[in-house]
């Protein structure tokens, strides 16, 4: 192995930047989303184009190096970097090109959510994606992508059109469903394990004004909205898509002073059409649930809806987060629900439901790697708090509540949700989809160049 130095090699192979341990704005360079995790590259090589992006890919690889990629850098357990090693940074390649006649979106790896949405929404146009705008699109893509649209257009990789790669043997490659098709097939869902994606093209859909916001009642009302909510679901039209959370109100504005700090169950409600649409469709169940504390629906922009969470949810807080799939909500598992979120130790911790039935259901569990094509919902338990001395409690807490749902759950979880849980947990959240994901590494990263990531092993 040839030791690296930040002085040849790379650092001539780069339009961009390259920062090393010595230079101003490392300590800056090399934060992570999560607070909890403290890691230190050798190097960041923050790349500008895929040209970029194959020197640095050659250089990780002939200097022996552990490679991480970081897009948005919004994953839960630091993937996006790695200790002693290289830090190939896509956060400058941020350039998205709409064609609003074919209805296709062109986006580089280091776009957010929120970048993505400002160029689609000139258009009238959305793409199928997250709920915070902060998130990193190529993160959050190559895990599936749930979202307020997903009921109605799909997961984000049921939208993905094509991906330019760069290979661990630095290979530049255009992966869909006419070249290089097993990639494709892997890509959507699969993760970071099979290259280096250089740009996506997506499917979009018209999105503009919606109808959304949140509805919150008192935790006492709780068992009956989980209730309500699974019943009414099934049959609620697609272009509406309402999230559950069991959270507590946070003590800042805009929230009314009266209820900060108060348990809730909350529905998060999205509907692609007009207020009176909206309201036609919600009828059923609001007929049914007792008055609520908080109703905060209104008309907006579809942009505003994706970006109502971010000033709660500022980079640099401690997380830890579990997931699961869910297929049904027996009355033992809302119970049990009940109990742990009694519990949460801090205000911005929280459970949401998210809905990923009606247009998901209509892909093939077999036609892409994401496997929980019949689940109802992802799930995820996220312990947050800005204090690090508060990192032990919510993990605890995290850990125990879902140890106490999991039972319910299809066994698998959403590989955007997991921390670093083990190479089981991985097996589970594929399925019997795992030995073809072996396959397209065999073929495509046969040395596992890229395993900062939820990792698919060969062997």
């Amino acid at each position: 192995m040839t030791e690296p130095t930040t002085s040849n090699g790379l650092a001539q192979g780069l339009r961009g930047e390259l920062i090393g341990r010595s230079d101003d704005g490392y300590d800056r360079a090399r934060q992570l989303y999560n607070g909890m995790i403290d890691k230190r590259p050798q190097m960041i090589a923050r790349c500008v184009d895929a040209a970029d992006v194959i020197s640095a890919v050659a250089y990780g690889r002939e200097h022996g190096l552990i490679i991480a990629i970081r897009g948005g850098g919004h994953n839960g357990p630091g993937l996006g970097s790695c200790d002693d090693g290289l830090v190939i940074d896509l956060s400058q390649m941020k350039g998205v090109r709409v064609d609003p006649e074919r209805r296709t979106v062109h986006v580089e790896p280091g776009c957010t959510q929120g970048d993505v949405d400002h160029a689609t929404h000139a258009f009238g146009l959305a793409v199928p994606a997250g709920i915070v705008s902060t998130t990193g699109i190529a993160g959050l893509t190559l895990g599936g992508g749930t979202g307020y649209l997903s009921r109605q257009h799909g997961l984000t990789i049921d939208n993905l059109l094509e991906a330019d790669v760069v290979l661990a043997d630095g290979r530049f490659v255009t992966a869909n469903e006419t070249q290089h098709e097993d990639l494709f097939w892997a890509l959507r869902g699969g993760g970071g394990n099979f290259g280096v994606v250089t740009s996506f093209t997506f499917q979009a859909h018209p999105a503009s004004t919606i109808y959304g916001g949140p509805i919150f009642w008192h935790r006492d009302d709780a068992r009956q909205i989980m209730q309500a909510y699974r019943e009414f679901l099934p049959h609620a039209p697609e272009e509406l898509c309402p999230f559950l959370g069991l959270k507590t109100v946070p003590s800042t504005a805009p929230f009314p002073a009266e209820l900060w700090g108060q348990q809730i169950c909350a529905l998060i409600m999205c509907h692609n059409g007009t207020a009176e649409e909206a309201e036609a469709a919600l009828k059923p169940l609001r007929e049914e649930l007792p008055p609520p504390i908080l109703d905060g629906v209104a008309t907006m922009p579809f942009p505003a809806l994706q970006g109502l969470f971010d000033p709660l949810l500022p980079s640099g807080l401690q997380w830890y987060w579990k997931g699961d799939f869910v297929k049904d909500l027996p009355d033992e598992a809302i119970d049990a629900h009940l109990e742990h979120a009694a519990q949460a130790p801090s205000e911005l911790s929280l459970m949401h439901l998210y809905p990923i039935d009606g247009a998901v259901h209509r892909v093939g569990r077999k036609d892409t790697a994401w496997n929980y094509r019949s689940a109802t919902w992802s799930m995820v338990i996220a312990g947050i708090d800005p204090d690090p001395s508060k990192a032990e409690a919510i993990t605890s807490w995290a850990r125990s509540y879902w140890e106490a749902v999991h039972p319910h759950t299809m066994g698998g979880g959403y590989v955007n949700f997991l921390m670093e849980e083990g190479d089981e947990r991985v097996k589970a959240t594929y399925g019997d989809n795992y030995e073809r994901l072996v396959a397209a590494k065999s073929t495509y990263d046969p040395n596992n160049l890229f395993r900062m990531n939820q990792n698919i092993k060969i062997s």
